[in-house]
């Protein structure tokens, strides 16, 4: 793993800056580093032709707004899977938000925690707030709580893997998105994902 996320460093790097509006083609190699285990579970297809990795923050505006959208790609494209990778750069309660969700994988919850917490209607701006949708999605609150402290050391090695990786990928901010081998730093709708999914389909019938 340190050594493909080194790679991942020197090829991204040599690529240059990330324009805010186009997608840069990484090597393939990038992307085997940022899909290597271990991963939460993934949603949709268990046999994809194209993964999707998002950088994403609770609290990001960018990414409520694009989370149906994303929602609608993998239930209408029975061959993409999406990974969701907890980048919490928005303050205390993303951390929060972001641990509790990683948390809720020991539940089997992982998906459940993250599109509760993903289609919040209401603002993640305290952890009782946080809890709150946790709770009315279902999960043991008090379980969730032992396992953010059993399973710190994990969570935070997975905290740590997302910001080195977007570091070597040059994101400044959320949502970042690999789709395929295409990098995005901005929200997509659900056509210009289509359009990523199928440049990435012929490429790798090229």
């Amino acid at each position: 793993m340190r050594g493909l996320l080194a790679v991942l460093g020197v090829v991204v790097g040599l690529l240059g800056p990330l324009p805010a509006v186009l997608a840069q083609v990484v090597p393939a190699q990038a992307l085997a580093a940022v899909t290597a285990p271990p991963l939460m579970p993934g949603a949709g297809s268990q046999h994809p032709d194209v993964v999707i990795v998002e950088y994403m923050d609770y609290n990001c505006p960018y990414c409520r707004k694009m989370a149906p959208d994303l929602d609608r790609l993998v239930h209408t494209d029975p061959h993409v899977q999406i990974y969701f990778k907890d980048w919490p750069i928005l303050g205390d309660t993303s951390i929060y938000a972001a641990r509790s969700a990683l948390a809720a994988n020991w539940q089997g919850k992982y998906l459940i925690a993250h599109n509760a917490l993903i289609g919040a209607r209401v603002d993640l701006d305290k952890n009782s707030a946080v809890d709150a949708v946790l709770r009315a999605a279902g999960l043991d609150l008090r379980r969730l709580d032992a396992d953010r402290k059993a399973h710190a050391r994990e969570i935070d090695a997975l905290l740590a893997r997302s910001e080195r990786e977007t570091r070597a990928l040059g994101l400044r901010g959320t949502p970042g998105l690999l789709v395929g081998r295409h990098l995005r730093s901005s929200a997509l709708n659900l056509q210009q994902l289509q359009g990523l999914v199928a440049q990435s389909r012929s490429a790798g019938k090229k």
